[in-house]
């Protein structure tokens, strides 16, 4: 499982911040992802725990664990926008197959809970997980066609996630945090500029 979380973790930090909207965790573009979508994700993955031994896990809580799963919200779609630039896609049949795949891997359907809990994916987020690292294997092998020398493949793909978030325009509710250009990622508000105002709720 670490492998395969190893493959997309390299466009994980890739977000940019700006005025916070009602309701909305964030905004790509024309796209919002809710509070309640962010929400939902952290309460399945809280709720996951209670059936797993976590006492070895390092596991992400409270403000962190919120920005985590913003974060997977956002890159997925953000790859989904890479993917349709590219003329890329994942159909039902591939996520499917690489479901078996992953379950193969971890030990069966009996192992995934644990495996799920470890890598703080939440159960319901599963298949859009696999739809994520799928899509990051199909651009990694549209760019190796394209020339690309697989050391340098991670890079490339944080270019191109970083270059469609400018283009479409990242929106991200102030209460998850902020974004902080020079580690390209999203930070607690407090821990860096003033600029940004936490959010009352």
């Amino acid at each position: 499982m670490k492998k395969i979380l190893a493959i997309v973790a390299v466009a994980t930090t890739l977000l940019l911040t700006g005025c916070s909207q009602v309701g909305s965790a964030a905004t790509l573009g024309s796209t919002k992802i809710s509070q309640a979508t962010v929400q939902g994700s952290i309460d399945a993955i809280l709720a996951a725990r209670q059936g797993v031994d976590t006492s070895q896990m390092q596991l992400e809580t409270g403000e962190t664990l919120n920005r985590g799963q913003l974060r997977f919200h956002l890159l997925t779609q953000l790859l989904r926008e890479v993917g349709k630039e590219l003329d890329l896609s994942i159909s039902k049949a591939e996520i499917d197959t690489r479901r078996q795949s992953i379950l193969d891997q971890v030990g069966g359907a009996e192992s995934l809970p644990n495996a799920l809990v470890g890598a703080g994916i939440a159960p319901n987020d599963f298949d859009q997980y696999i739809e994520a690292i799928s899509l990051s294997d199909k651009i990694s092998q549209a760019l190796t066609t394209a020339g690309v020398l697989e050391t340098d493949i991670g890079t490339q793909i944080q270019k191109l996630v970083v270059a469609k978030a400018k283009e479409l325009g990242v929106t991200i509710n102030p209460r998850y945090g902020k974004w902080d250009a020079e580690v390209a990622d999203v930070v607690a508000a407090d821990s860096a500029s003033p600029a940004v105002t936490p959010a009352t709720k």
